[in-house]
């Protein structure tokens, strides 16, 4: 399969007409619906309807726009690696995290190495555990930030200091608001709203003292903004990190869990993969800034 022809593809997908994708390549429609059939008849699949209007996308051609959107994306990051200058550092460093505050200090680090190489660019991809080892494992990031337990068969690791601490957000007008902390027996017969991860979180259904099933959990979510709509509107309690949303003169509160759970984070990346200089520097800041 040729890059060239993903390309293609991928032209006709934006378009969503052949005919305008031909006009934007610079080529003739027979010329290009010529290349699109070869490409069905090599995978043995249907990729596109064609409409009488805009084209359509089969269920194996949306997994191809998705593969050959990273693919592409893959082969650009690599191109600029191996061009760039050997005097001259630059280039793009992408890290996928989920939301935590711990940012931060990935955040101070990035800015301190800007200081010395203006030319490299930072790119932060946001995402559960989930979506950030999915991308780590195509090679679509340098790093990821995770919270908890990881794969040290598969990753590299830095431990990193900081660290989050669990706690429940509600609105201020329940009850359970005038308590300072939250114990286990307070939430048994809330509605829950958990991270989609939790389910991997064993420590925390231990704290709970109680098994998934028989806890009371109506929602479940991957972004804490979207959990705490559901709370403002009503729809339960959402267990959650601390410091992730501003509840300064909103309907909402925080309060921490007791006895406390806090939640380490680590610094990974894929082992066998070959980090660009630019990314080896962020390590090296970063080791730096941590031991002062």
């Amino acid at each position: 399969m040729e890059l060239r022809v993903l390309q293609y593809f991928l032209a006709v997908v934006r378009e969503q007409s052949i005919s305008a994708a031909a006009e934007s390549l610079h080529l003739t429609q027979p010329t290009l619906s010529r290349q699109l059939k070869d490409l069905e008849e090599k995978l043995g699949k249907q990729l596109i309807i064609r409409g009488s209007r805009k084209i359509r996308l089969t269920e194996e051609g949306m997994l191809l726009r998705k593969r050959a959107e990273e693919i592409l994306d893959l082969v650009g990051r690599t191109e600029k690696e191996v061009m760039q200058s050997d005097k001259i550092v630059n280039g793009d460093i992408f890290i996928g995290s989920g939301e935590t505050d711990g940012v931060r200090q990935i955040v101070k680090t990035v800015k301190c190495l800007r200081e010395s190489y203006p030319g490299i660019r930072f790119h932060i991809v946001s995402g559960d555990a989930t979506d950030v080892c999915e991308r780590l494992d195509k090679g679509l990031l340098d790093f990821g930030i995770l919270l908890g337990d990881i794969d040290k068969t598969k990753y590299y690791y830095m431990e990193l200091p900081m660290k989050d601490t669990w706690g429940v957000l509600m609105r201020r007008n329940t009850p359970l608001a005038d308590k300072d902390f939250v114990s286990p027996q307070d939430l048994w017969d809330k509605a829950l709203i958990l991270s989609r991860q939790v389910g991997n979180k064993s420590e925390l259904y231990r704290w709970l003292q109680k098994e998934p099933a028989e806890l009371y959990t109506v929602a479940t979510y991957n972004l804490i903004y979207n959990a705490s709509l559901m709370v403002d509107e009503g729809i339960g309690y959402a267990l959650a990190l601390d410091k992730l949303i501003n509840t300064t003169g909103s309907n909402l509160c925080f309060r921490p869990l007791k006895p406390q759970l806090e939640l380490g984070m680590s610094l990974v990346w894929k082992k066998g993969q070959i980090l660009s200089r630019a990314a080896k520097l962020l390590l090296e800041e970063l080791q730096k800034i941590l031991l002062e």
